[in-house]
């Protein structure tokens, strides 16, 4: 007869309760009224009861629920998580462009864990990470899905595609300090550009960002129009889509901003020169404007204290007071607009500020909040998963006092976050 020794006993108990599955664990959140959808109203007092990161049912009043915790949010107008398109955990604001030659690509990740975390306490479980160093980026967006760092959800692009010498290339040092420090993602050509999008692919983007015109805080001063051609840029759509990857455009100049659109590309960043042809351009194709509205705030307060290069403060003064206005008309014209903030140009937990810009410039605070609910919900593809507090969708909650729809400011302060079912301290 066989008889186990006790080590090896102990050995195959503790084996069996590892393979074991975890008891899911149920938590009842009491609500004062809950707002499951910037199109609806609060209600009264609800209970929401998620269990292994998903909500599980919404019933009114906050009487007895059998869970495993119970959080007391009974005092407080529960909404659903919020989401930014356009932010870059891996940085920080300022104009020292040279650390790109000192900082070693592991820092990105520090950073970024700080960041994370200061994006979620604000209230946006879901972000767009919209470029950095790959492989900063893709290990934060596994350490905040694995819950091994407190963060949002992060959708990543990774390395921006650019034209050679252009936005979102290295420039601004010498020659042969600007090869070593190319990311390889600049094409020229449509052959190239397809190419490059299918690297990216292959190395776990999961959308495809594009400088498709030039930008404000780059090193060099040629205008910021298109950079890349039409058939670039649909070679750039084309091969993406056929990859299931969406395409967004970092775009100021109204001709590139056109183009783009014509070429298919999905959403337009920032679109600060758009005119009404562009406008029309981005109607007929459902292409979505982004018009992070916080980093011209941001690039604004801190002008004039040594921050940016002189090229670069040029460029910010002469884009300022075309930024006061131009989301206010894309949206007269019947654009689709999204909420992205471009956190990173300004300091990450500020993020909620961009309502009351967007606000200032005629949307309604329910169309604001839409915006960073089920708009972004659905730029994500994600409409079915987030956006709203229904049955099934990810437990993705944050909390407020006040009612956002009748003074979006109140989402500048949030109470209480959850994450995936995961609560953010």
């Amino acid at each position: 007869m066989n008889v186990m020794k006790p080590a090896a006993a102990l050995l195959g108990a503790v084996a069996a309760l590892l393979a074991a599955p975890l008891a899911a664990e149920t938590v009842a959140i009491r609500a004062g009224s809950v707002l499951a959808d910037a199109a609806g109203e609060p209600s009264g007092p609800a209970t929401i009861l998620v269990e292994d990161g998903r909500i599980v049912s919404i019933t009114p009043g906050t009487g007895t629920v059998a869970a495993d915790r119970t959080i007391d949010l009974s005092d407080k107008t529960v909404l659903p998580g919020l989401v930014d398109l356009h932010v870059h955990l891996t940085g920080d604001p300022g104009g020292d462009f040279w650390k790109e030659a000192v900082e070693p690509d592991e820092w990105g990740v520090v950073v970024g864990a700080k960041n994370a975390r200061l994006t979620a306490l604000a209230g946006f479980t879901t972000v767009r990470d919209a470029g950095a160093t790959p492989e900063a980026i893709f290990s934060l967006r596994r350490g905040t899905a694995e819950g091994l760092i407190p963060g949002p959800r992060i959708v990543a692009a990774g390395a921006p595609l650019s034209i050679i010498g252009g936005h979102g290339d290295v420039n601004g040092f010498r020659p042969e300090v600007n090869e070593v420090l190319d990311s390889g993602f600049t094409c020229t050509g449509p052959v190239e550009c397809a190419a490059k999008v299918r690297l990216a692919s292959q190395n776990g983007s999961d959308v495809i960002k594009i400088t498709a015109t030039g930008g404000v805080l780059s090193q060099q001063g040629r205008g910021l129009e298109a950079h890349f051609t039409p058939a670039e840029m649909k070679a750039i759509a084309d091969t993406a889509h056929s990859l299931g990857l969406k395409v967004m455009a970092h775009a100021h100049g109204a001709r590139g901003i056109q183009q783009a659109a014509e070429a298919g590309i999905d959403t337009i960043e920032h679109g600060t020169y758009i005119d009404k042809p562009a406008a029309e351009a981005m109607v007929a194709r459902g292409t979505v404007l982004v018009p992070t509205l916080m980093a011209f705030q941001g690039v604004t307060e801190r002008l004039g204290k040594g921050i940016y290069t002189p090229v670069v403060e040029e460029k910010i003064r002469a884009v300022s007071e075309t930024a006061r206005v131009f989301m206010g008309n894309a949206r007269r014209w019947g654009v689709p607009i999204a909420f992205g903030t471009d956190a990173g140009v300004f300091e990450h937990g500020r993020n909620a500020g961009e309502f009351a810009l967007m606000v200032g410039q005629g949307m309604t605070n329910r169309e604001a909040l839409a915006t960073a609910t089920t708009n972004a919900a659905k730029v994500l593809d994600m409409e079915n998963e987030i956006g709203r507090i229904a049955p099934g969708y990810s437990a993705d909650i944050i909390a407020v006092s006040g009612n956002p729809l009748d003074n979006v400011r109140v989402l500048e302060k949030v109470d209480f976050v959850m994450v995936r079912g995961r609560v953010i301290e």
